[in-house]
C-alpha cells in the first residue's frame, strides 16, 4: 500500500512541474548566478571557495567547480552536495509560457522536457 502511494506521487504532481536533463553549462550558470548555500540553516551566497571547503571538504569537494562536477555527474556525494545548496529562485521565463494546461509533448509546458529544459532555464535566468 505504501509503495503504491510513492509510485503515484510523481504522476499526481506532474501537471504542476516541468523537468528534464540540463546541460553542464546551464547548471554552471545556475550555480554561479543564483547559487546560495545552506550553512547553519542560513542562506549564504556562494562568494568564496572557503565556504564550500569548510562544509563539503570531507567529501573531496573544495571549490565551486567540484560542486558543479558532483551535481552534473551525480557522483557518490551528490546527496550531500544537493542538500548543501539552497533551492534556486528563478524568474518567470521571458516570453512567458506557451500553454500551461497541456503537457510538453502536446506543445504545452508541463512534464518531461528532456534536453529542452536547458532553453527554458536560460529564459528564466
Amino acid at each position: 500500500f505504501c509503495l503504491k502511494k510513492k509510485t503515484n506521487m510523481p504522476r499526481r504532481v506532474e501537471p504542476f512541474i516541468t523537468y528534464g536533463y540540463p546541460s553542464r553549462q546551464i547548471i554552471s550558470k545556475l550555480v554561479y548566478k543564483r547559487g546560495y548555500v545552506r550553512v547553519n540553516k542560513q542562506r549564504i551566497p556562494i562568494s568564496r571557495n572557503e565556504i564550500i571547503e569548510q562544509s563539503l571538504g570531507k567529501y573531496g569537494i573544495i571549490c565551486v567547480e567540484d560542486l558543479i562536477h558532483e551535481l552534473v555527474t551525480v557522483g557518490p556525494h551528490f546527496k550531500e552536495a544537493n542538500n548543501f545548496l539552497w533551492p534556486f529562485k528563478l524568474n518567470p521565463p521571458r516570453g512567458g509560457f506557451s500553454a500551461k494546461r497541456h503537457p510538453f509533448h502536446n506543445r504545452g509546458d508541463w512534464g518531461n522536457r528532456e534536453n529542452y529544459i536547458t532553453e527554458l532555464v536560460r529564459r528564466m535566468l
